[in-house]
């Protein structure tokens, strides 16, 4: 592969990392410790993840439970939950906090593929102006000591570097969409 091709590849691989994370915080109807990813707390004046301040552990299908360390800390993890987007009241006993998942309807499970198929085509889009800055950068070669057959065996490897990228999108939304939609 062409060394300037790499600086672009590696973008894309950084776009496909970003969706996969993004899916990683859509709940398919069971609890996934993933979606308390974006979530910060407090901690002493520090936005910190919960999950270093906390034990955080999936004791069954559709419930998370969050153990603080720091007992002080149930009331800071409790709010950042509650004014998280994700929709779910925290119930705490004083030491142990629960975050129970309701089972989704068909309704909200359609929402969340569509929810799905539009950060997929966002994904795509982010990976199409790779490559369009990658052309603009080829194209800017044009005059230089690389050959017109070189440039264009550039721009071909990078169509061909995009292309696989698209599929990997398309894989990647399609296997989520499934994972959403069963029940």
């Amino acid at each position: 592969m062409n060394e300037k091709l790499k600086v672009y590849e590696e973008k894309m691989t950084k776009t496909m990392a970003n969706l996969d994370g993004e899916f990683g915080a859509i709940r398919a109807g069971r609890a996934n410790p993933n979606v308390l990813n974006r979530i910060m707390v407090d901690y002493y004046g520090t936005p910190t993840p919960i999950q270093q301040v906390a034990n955080v552990s999936v004791p069954e299908a559709r419930m998370i439970q969050i153990q603080p360390w720091d007992k002080t800390m149930i009331k800071a993890i409790t709010k950042a939950i509650q004014t998280s987007d994700l929709g779910i009241n925290p119930n705490n006993d004083g030491s142990v906090i629960r975050l129970v998942f309701p089972e989704l309807t068909e309704e909200r499970r359609k929402e969340l593929v569509k929810d799905v198929k539009k950060k997929g085509e966002a994904a795509k889009v982010a990976i199409r102006n790779i490559r369009r800055d990658g052309n603009d950068s080829i194209k800017k070669l044009k005059g230089t000591e690389v050959s017109e057959d070189e440039i264009k065996d550039m721009e071909d490897e990078l169509q061909k570097i995009t292309d696989k990228f698209i599929k990997e999108v398309d894989k990647a939304v399609e296997v989520k969409s499934k994972e959403v939609m069963t029940v």
